[in-house]
């Protein structure tokens, strides 16, 4: 194998921590002795050993002398573990190839510096394009301390996401929507719409079939209009769940509290919930990354501010037509087709009839 292969199967390691390390980044490691893969591991859950020390415990034959490839820089310092530079050192590992820099300002460069210091000889940046990619995520929450938040929705061809009637099962096929569930399992945070709610009675749980991990789910809710009986509050107890709202309605807070819900409670801005507080306060309960399937009002709304920092568009291989019939993105809409943000397509998949496109937002305007 080649150094990128070994690099590859890092990166391949790391991922199966989607959805249990969060907010913690995702980091797979690999090390080779003699031509040898001798050891490997990952970070599996948020508290549990890093990457390079289940490496390193999982290892068949002495290390030393032997090359770690990780996707991530080690830490220099103490948190839930101890520091994996450490680690590195005492196993006496003599070369170690890095993907990406971490952007921890605990940890930026340090990590790196330390292992030269002891005679490591360090690769950086090995890589660097695909590792970066597994921790968008994490680096966007470490730069501003608040969720990544991403768009999804199912559309026709025609860009409806419903029939004028409010018909929208099912616009994709089964291997689209099993898709969303790995998304759900991989998001800290899922939120809708009270429309949403009350038009579809969610669940917004994963069902995987291997199990996945249930996203805390949230709702924008101005007014309170989310019925006590919803599948949401009914299952409060169960999976977490935040009710944001500006509401004063004292007695409807209490009975949702009782439920098990969470209430937030925001300022207002104009009849809504003032949205760019709510992602703030998302990233101070260390909620890193948040998948929004609300309808087109909330999609609009968050579009307006710059919120949004991603888009995934699932098409569905139907036309629904009609002037009436639900877009995702409703609103007024940006003034013309250049004051809209700017788009990166990243990724376009295909699930049997069904493609999925995935959009970074670069350029966050307001109207």
């Amino acid at each position: 194998m080649s150094h990128e292969e070994y690099m590859k199967l890092a990166i391949e390691l790391a991922s199966k921590g989607a959805g249990h390390v969060s907010p913690n980044p995702l980091v797979g490691a690999v090390i080779v002795k003699n031509n040898e893969i001798i050891g490997r591991g990952y970070h599996a859950k948020y508290g549990d050993l890093h990457a390079e020390r289940a490496a390193l415990g999982n290892c068949e034959k002495d290390p030393a002398g032997g090359t770690m490839y990780v996707t991530l820089e080690p830490c220099s310092h103490y948190g839930k573990q101890p520091p994996c530079v450490s680690a590195i050192i005492e196993a006496g590992i003599s070369t170690l190839y890095i993907g990406s820099d971490d952007p921890n300002p605990k940890v930026s460069g340090r990590g790196i510096a330390m292992l030269r210091e002891a005679g490591i000889r360090v690769i950086t940046h090995f890589l660097k394009e695909e590792c970066d990619e597994l921790n968008g995520i994490f680096f966007h929450y470490i730069k501003t301390n608040k969720p990544y938040v991403t768009l999804k929705y199912a559309m026709s061809l025609d860009g409806k996401t419903a029939t004028y009637t409010g018909s929208s099962q099912w616009i994709t096929g089964s291997t689209a929507r099993a898709h969303v569930h790995k998304l759900r399992n991989d998001y800290t945070a899922i939120m809708v719409g009270s429309e949403t709610v009350l038009s579809d009675n969610p669940m917004l749980d994963c069902r995987l079939p291997q199990g996945g991990v249930d996203p805390i789910r949230i709702v924008c809710d101005s007014r309170l209009r989310i019925p006590l009986n919803s599948n949401l509050v009914k299952t409060a107890g169960s999976i977490s769940t935040i009710i944001a709202t500006c509401s004063d309605n004292g007695e409807k807070i209490a009975q949702l509290q009782d439920a098990g819900c969470q209430v937030l409670k925001l300022s207002s801005r104009g009849e809504h919930i003032d949205l760019s507080q709510l992602i703030a306060e998302l990233g101070k309960m260390s909620i890193d990354s948040l998948l929004v399937e609300g309808g087109g009002t909330l999609n609009w709304a968050l579009m307006e501010a710059g919120l949004v920092n991603s888009i995934k568009c699932y098409l569905g291989a139907k036309v629904i037509g009609g002037s009436l019939s639900k877009s995702p993105i409703a609103g007024l809409g940006f003034e013309t087709v250049d004051y809209g943000p700017k788009l990166e397509i990243k990724k376009v998949e295909l699930f049997q009839d069904d493609v999925l496109i995935e959009a970074e937002v670069h350029e966050k305007r307001s109207v």
